[in-house]
């Protein structure tokens, strides 16, 4: 049985996770108390290969340390279970609560919407340090939301690593949900080529553009390198999902083309391999 375990803040989005699950075939169990894990195997296990469960602030606000503990169990026990915590910044918090008008689960006449959220990131903190996937869903629609579940959760394979390369720009602000940031900004800048401005790196001018340049193809090989030597290590580790951000300016050029260039060159070696392009809004999957 494949088991994902849905956590993270009030309002960061777990119930849309948990439909987008469900719509794929998960067998969905919303807000589950950590206790009822172990037992789940033995109840549904045989009826359901791929299960998701809930599990946040309401059942589990002094239970921190015996999820730590169930989870423990269940991986020494062989029965490994995913972990994906979603979360959003404060501000994006308390406009979707106005917005939906809902009632925060830790909020009463003596604390805040505003308090109920700080409260809640210290209550959940040791479930988010134990998440092989963190997801900050702040700049994201119901919609971004759905497909990112979809294409990192659905089609990940349980054997086997998923590594995501993401392209980005600086400008914008960095991923928070990166593993490892390699900054290309160093690189020559097609921006500045008249011809190029308008163009991203999967245009075929560009393409062209940056494989002429020596120190382009040095670090490609170099970042390729630390990948194809690490990423190897997390694996054993029991890790499902590592991130790999590449960051140029504006995101629309050279760490464009880094990711797609690492992507090709990796990809014989690590098959469960997925892009995103966050400045262009395109994800694939290899």
């Amino acid at each position: 049985m494949r088991l994902v375990i849905i956590s993270g803040r009030s309002g960061s989005g777990k119930t849309i996770a948990l439909h987008a699950l469900e719509d794929l075939g998960f067998y969905c169990i919303d807000n589950l108390p950590s206790s009822f894990l172990p037992e789940l195997e033995k109840q549904v296990g045989s009826l359901h290969p791929s299960v998701a469960v809930s599990i946040d602030v309401r059942n589990s606000p002094g239970d921190s340390l015996h999820f730590k503990t169930v989870i423990n169990d269940l991986n020494k026990a062989k029965k490994r279970c995913e972990i994906v915590y979603l979360d959003a910044n404060e501000n994006t918090l308390l406009k979707r609560f106005s917005e939906t008008r809902r009632k925060h689960p830790l909020t009463d006449q003596a604390t805040s919407l505003r308090e109920a959220i700080r409260k809640e990131y210290e209550i959940l903190s040791p479930v988010a340090n134990l998440a092989d996937l963190i997801i900050d869903t702040s700049p994201l629609t119901s919609q971004e939301l759905k497909n990112l579940i979809r294409d990192r959760i659905a089609h990940h394979q349980e054997s086997q690593i998923q590594l995501l390369l993401q392209s980005f720009g600086f400008k914008y602000g960095l991923p928070p949900d990166a593993d490892f940031i390699f900054d290309v900004r160093c690189l020559p800048n097609p921006y500045w080529q008249p011809n190029l401005k308008a163009l991203s790196g999967l245009d075929n001018l560009v393409i062209d553009y940056l494989a002429k340049i020596p120190e382009v193809q040095q670090l490609l090989i170099d970042i390729c390198t630390f990948i194809e030597k690490w990423i190897p290590h997390f694996e054993a580790d029991h890790r499902s999902y590592v991130t790999i951000a590449i960051g140029c300016t504006g995101g629309q050029h050279r760490s464009v083309y880094m990711v797609e260039s690492i992507a090709k060159k990796i990809g014989s070696k690590i098959t469960n391999t997925q892009i995103r392009h966050r400045e262009l809004k395109l994800v694939s999957q290899n």
